[in-house]
């Protein structure tokens, strides 16, 4: 047990993470063929397993075993999945390419994307409904992730890019800021906070991490449509300034974007101050946030 709830390297704990959450993804689907299933499958495949890896660490730093947190981690990648198979749609961002890989629509057709991501949706429910904590903590998860996923959240930000990219005036860096806390930041914030809410314990601390570096995440996701290149990054880039959206490039500079950047990845660690040295795998998380290519 003890060695379990040992601190690992970032490197090292991401990629056990994004195991562990494969793992219950998939032995969620077994025995279920078909296009739907397959395209499924697809869709959780190649990712970083971020959300997973803060699900599993949160949970580390309260004393809450791999197992336990497992279904967890599980729940919000393959809910993240969903949300990047409709946002890929032609009638949403209408993107070909996904790491590296055609998008799932591209893939097999959108009435297949439309179906595996509501059924990626309906399997992140059914996932954290069976993490193993106590009643109340497992009902404040479901909840919780029900209200970061819908209009209170991420749907509601998405709702709010789809509608800057037909308004008449570019949003402002406030409204820029609401929309990706929404988009972006609520699926970070709650896997962030998924250890505490399982331990019972507060979970202050991480939100305000989680906030800072989600908004520093949606930050880097702006330089990387500026500076990186869609073989690398994994999708098309400059689609946001063809389109001439505004985003936090466009409104603050790219330097003063790379500055804001670090700034917030620098209050989102030092908010970890009252775990000490156990929370420097976060910290490192928060400094890869900003460096990272794709």
């Amino acid at each position: 047990m003890q060695a379990e709830l040992t601190r690992r390297p970032f490197a090292e704990a991401l990629g056990h993470a994004s195991d562990l959450a494969a793992g219950q993804i998939l032995h969620g689907l077994g025995g279920v063929d078909g296009n739907v299933a397959e395209a499924m499958r697809y869709a959780v495949t190649g990712g970083k397993g971020l959300r997973a890896f803060f699900v599993i660490e949160s949970a580390r730093l309260h004393g809450v075993m791999e197992a336990q947190a497992a279904p967890a981690a599980g729940a919000i990648e393959a809910l993240h999945a969903y949300s990047l198979v409709h946002d890929d749609m032609p009638c949403m961002d209408d993107d070909d390419l996904r790491r590296g890989q055609p998008t799932v629509h591209v893939k097999w057709d959108e009435v297949t994307a439309v179906l595996a991501g509501d059924a990626l949706q309906a399997l992140a429910f059914e996932l954290v409904a069976q993490t193993g904590c106590f009643d109340a903590g497992r009902v404040a998860l479901v909840r919780s992730l029900a209200q970061a996923s819908g209009v209170r959240g991420m749907v509601g930000g998405q709702a709010l890019d789809i509608a800057a990219e037909s308004a008449s005036t570019p949003l402002t860096l406030e409204q820029i800021t609401l929309l990706q806390a929404g988009k972006t930041g609520a699926l970070i914030e709650w896997a962030a906070m998924a250890g505490p809410m399982m331990a019972g314990a507060d979970a202050g601390p991480l939100q305000r991490y989680a906030r800072d570096l989600g908004l520093a995440f949606q930050i880097a996701d702006d330089i990387l449509d500026v500076e990186g290149d869609a073989e690398t990054v994994g999708k098309a880039v400059g689609k946001d300034a063809n389109a001439g959206k505004a985003t936090f490039v466009s409104l603050l500079g790219l330097e003063t974007a790379k500055q804001r950047a670090q700034s917030l990845v620098e209050t989102a660690c030092d908010a970890l101050a009252v775990y000490g040295d156990d929370a420097e795998t976060l910290r490192d998380a928060a400094r890869f946030v900003i460096a990272r290519k794709s």
